[in-house]
Parts: structure tokens; C-alpha cells; sequence
């Protein structure tokens, strides 16, 4: 349950360009990620500009299996050391906050998983012209209609739905053409210093954490235009 919107403003480092550049780490077993997803799309619709969005790897739990036997409150009861009530009582509070951003939550049916091969995806997505069509897919999927998303055969048809070529996607998810992207999206949010999602980097120099509300995120995209302006 990383990346609650407590985040705070960062220099990266000194970099600026048109269209506003906003790369986002986030992971697809990440809540706060698909509501900070909703809320800076609210953001970017009420902004006066252009913004170009690309989606960066990140791994919450990279310890959980394939295939977690167990539920949603099983996995976080054991992976955060809280009793099954609390964990219920969360899940519960996480699933009105993201009815308020028009998300229907289902944590009895979500499928806990490793997310390794959906950051792979989400790669070969990217190189097709895809990337924020899959993203959107996936954790709609994860979230709303426990899907199993570490499993190549429902990868493939979670892709294909989007338009993306079912056959390419098995072969580069089978041969691991994409791991290497993927542990480079790691690596450089480990560089940043990030570590909860999501995690927002505006013109590869202001980061911000968290599920933020949208005046926070237009806020960041004004200063970002105006520094680079003056």
C-alpha cells in the first residue's frame, strides 16, 4: 500500500523542455498508483499545455510468487505484520477513496501477484505506441476485475484487447526481450531516491511523491513552465 499521497516537492536535477515531460514510476499492485493516475489525468485536463506521459517500472513486492496462494488480506496481513481486521478495515477505506475517483475496486477477487512480466508489457506497449492504453488495461484489470496479471496467456489477451499483436507480445514476454528496460526503470528510481509509488517526475527535474490532488499537480506543471520560461 506504498505511495500514500503525502508526497513532497524534489529537484531531480536541471532540465527543461517542451512539451512539459511527466515520467511516472508506479506499479500495477499499487491502489494509490490507478487513483494517482485518475487524479493527474483530472490535472492535465484542466491544464492550459501539453504534457507527454511515460510510465517507468517499479516493483512493490518483488518477493511475492507468481502465483500467491492466498487473499488480498492474506498477503498484506503477512507482508506489513497487521492483523487480518486492520488489513480489512484498510482495504475497505482504500476502496471508498477510489470510488470518490470513479475506480470499483474489488480486493476479494484480486489475484496478488509478481508484476515483473506486466513491467515487460508495458515495455513492448511503449515501443508499439501503446504504453498508456496497457497501463489503463492492466490496472483495471488487477484492480476492478481480478484478472491474473503475471501470467503470460493473460497478459497476451489484455494486450490484444488494446491492439497491441498477441503473437509479439508472448514471444518477447517468453524470450525477456524487455527485462533489461525494466531493471533500468529500477535502477534509476533507486538513483532518485524513490521508494514508494507513485512517484512523479516533471521535466526530469521536479519529482513529486504520491497520490497527489490535481491543483497540487497543476501547480508542479505552472512552476515547471515558468522556471524554464524565465
Amino acid at each position: 500500500m506504498s505511495g500514500r499521497p503525502v508526497g513532497v516537492v524534489t529537484d531531480v536535477n536541471d532540465n527543461a523542455a517542451r512539451p512539459v515531460k511527466v515520467d511516472i514510476w508506479s506499479d500495477i499492485a499499487c491502489p494509490w498508483c490507478f487513483v494517482g493516475k485518475r487524479r493527474f489525468e483530472r490535472a492535465v485536463a484542466d491544464w492550459d499545455g501539453d504534457v507527454e506521459v511515460e510510465f517507468h517500472s517499479f516493483e512493490l513486492a518483488p518477493d511475492t510468487p507468481v502465483d500467491f496462494e492466498g487473499s488480498e488480506v492474506d498477503f498484506l496481513a503477512h507482508h506489513k505484520g497487521m492483523d487480518a481486521a486492520q488489513v480489512e478495515q484498510m482495504l475497505g477505506q482504500m476502496t471508498a477513496l477510489a470510488a470518490d475517483e470513479g475506480l470499483s475496486y474489488d480486493f476479494d477477487a484480486l489475484r496478488h501477484t509478481k508484476t515483473l512480466l506486466a513491467h515487460q508489457a508495458l515495455h513492448f506497449a511503449k515501443a508499439h505506441g501503446l504504453q498508456g492504453e496497457l497501463k489503463e488495461r492492466l490496472l483495471s484489470a488487477y484492480f476492478e476485475q481480478g484478472r491474473h496479471v503475471g501470467r503470460v496467456d493473460e497478459l497476451v489477451a489484455l494486450g490484444s484487447e488494446v491492439g497491441l499483436d498477441g503473437t509479439a507480445l508472448r514471444e518477447a514476454l517468453e524470450s525477456g526481450t524487455y527485462a533489461a528496460d525494466v531493471d533500468a526503470d529500477i535502477a534509476q528510481a533507486r538513483a532518485y531516491g524513490i521508494n514508494g509509488v507513485p512517484f512523479f517526475v516533471f521535466d526530469g527535474r521536479l519529482g513529486v511523491s504520491g497520490a497527489q490532488a490535481p491543483e497540487t499537480f497543476r501547480e508542479v506543471l505552472d512552476r515547471v513552465v515558468t522556471e524554464a520560461s524565465a
